[in-house]
């Protein structure tokens, strides 16, 4: 056999996944981002069965038809595996003309799911387990990402400024929100009981922050136990922080500031679910003077 006719041996999964991840690393990606990007790419992998290194503009092309027609992936879902997928192939496998088969989908127009203060007052009172209840109130009560208030740590916690200290958010950038006296109070009474030390919200093993799978279930059950008819997540009750300031007059620009949204129009689309708004404008008919309508005849 010629020596020029053997062929490398194929990259195993196991050793592109750590490439995969090394390149992620590198790059300062989120640890979230990370797990999520190595999940999407290993799914599309699964999907043929085969080592994506050996995949091309076909296999990606079927793959994203059976996403939207077989699966019927949301808009979040298809963007993810999009993004995972072209950073594997222009990173990762260094083939970037695989870059214009994976087009960015266009984003849906829907409105953010968010509860009435009713609505919420109801979900809290349904949450039974203690932890899992503060959590959730750092979370509405401040208007956290779920990751942000796993990550919190006891230090974060500035009760002499009312402010709580987030590091680290998305796209990397610290911030301070706010620190509502009714949360601070809550957090004194779980922490004399749970006794936190390197995080706020420790999990099963105390070095790592609590998983947020627990979270996301209790959410679902407490919805479901309250009555409420919407699916109710962490990030509704994000949705529905942002609402309720708005809702109170609060300036749209703070409510930027707090969530930390990089732009305004991002935090503008609260701007369409603020019913109040909605009920205290007057119609331009009602503005008419005396507008008296002929009487109907026949």
């Amino acid at each position: 056999m010629r020596i020029g006719s053997i062929q490398p041996k194929e990259v195993t999964m196991t050793a592109l996944r750590q490439r995969m991840l090394a390149d992620l690393e590198l790059r300062n990606y989120a640890a979230g981002t990370k797990r999520l990007y190595l999940t999407r790419v290993a799914r599309f992998a699964a999907h043929f069965r085969r080592c994506p290194s050996k995949l091309g503009a076909p296999e990606i092309k079927e793959y994203l038809h059976h996403l939207i027609e077989s699966e019927n992936v949301s808009w979040s879902y298809f963007n993810q595996a999009v993004c995972a997928l072209r950073f594997f192939y222009q990173v990762t496998l260094e083939r970037p003309e695989m870059i214009p088969h994976l087009p960015f989908p266009r984003q849906e127009k829907r409105l953010p799911t968010v509860l009435s203060e009713e609505e919420v007052t109801r979900f809290f009172q349904a949450v039974s387990q203690p932890r899992d209840r503060v959590i959730l109130l750092t979370i509405y009560g401040a208007g956290l990402r779920i990751s942000e208030a796993l990550n919190l740590k006891p230090e974060d916690i500035d009760s002499d400024r009312m402010l709580i200290h987030i590091r680290q958010g998305k796209g990397k950038k610290d911030r301070m929100v706010m620190l509502s006296p009714t949360l601070l109070e809550e957090l004194r009474i779980y922490v004399r009981w749970a006794r936190p030390h390197h995080w706020l919200f420790p999990g099963a093993d105390p070095t790592k922050p609590l998983s947020n799978r627990a979270i996301q279930r209790t959410c679902r059950l407490a919805g479901k136990r309250a009555g409420i008819t919407k699916r109710v997540t962490p990030h509704v009750l994000r949705h529905s922080f942002a609402t309720h300031l708005l809702d109170a007059g609060t300036d749209l620009r703070v409510i930027q500031t707090l969530l930390g949204h990089r732009r305004l129009t991002t935090t503008a689309i609260y701007t369409h679910v603020s019913t109040r708004r909605l009920q205290a404008t007057v119609s331009p008919l009602d503005r008419l003077p005396d507008l008296t309508l002929p009487t109907p005849t026949g």
